[in-house]
């Protein structure tokens, strides 16, 4: 990893940074804009990060493939920098719950849309068969005769 910087502290550039984390360089300069990582810059002007960041971002990616938001993970800033969270505390827990109830809620949205389009679906499906226009089994509309 790169020096820079600072005297004595691990810096690594923003490519180092995602190519240690999976993230994007995009998605690092997001973290940074919403407040969540934090950056210097090098004498040549590149962005460099602490070292540290590898954990913290690695731990951000992991709360959001878990369903969190940017502005969920804002509380738990406390914690970002350790290789492995303790026990959750009761914010954390009431940030999930209500993470996973927002959830739940889209899912059940979605279920009665895609509920609601099988039914449009199969109605128009059994009106086309009816009508000889379309096999009722496939779904398939007949080719254009020409």
């Amino acid at each position: 990893m790169s020096a820079g910087g600072r005297t004595g502290a691990a810096r690594v550039r923003i490519g180092e940074l995602a190519r240690a984390t999976g993230a994007t360089a995009r998605a690092l300069r997001h973290y940074e804009q919403a407040g969540l990582i934090g950056s210097g810059r090098a004498a040549n002007g590149y962005r460099v990060y602490e070292e540290s960041a590898v954990t913290r971002v690695r731990n951000i990616r992991s709360l959001l493939e878990a369903g969190f938001t940017l502005e969920d993970v804002r509380p738990f800033l406390g914690c970002l920098d350790q290789e492995a969270f303790g026990p959750p505390s009761a914010g954390a827990l009431r940030i999930a719950r209500d993470r996973l109830a927002v959830l739940e809620r889209r899912i059940a949205a979605q279920a009665e849309t895609r509920d609601r389009l099988a039914a449009a679906i199969a109605g128009a499906e059994t009106a086309a068969a009816a009508a000889g226009a379309v096999p009722a089994a496939t779904g398939a509309a007949r080719p254009p005769s020409g």
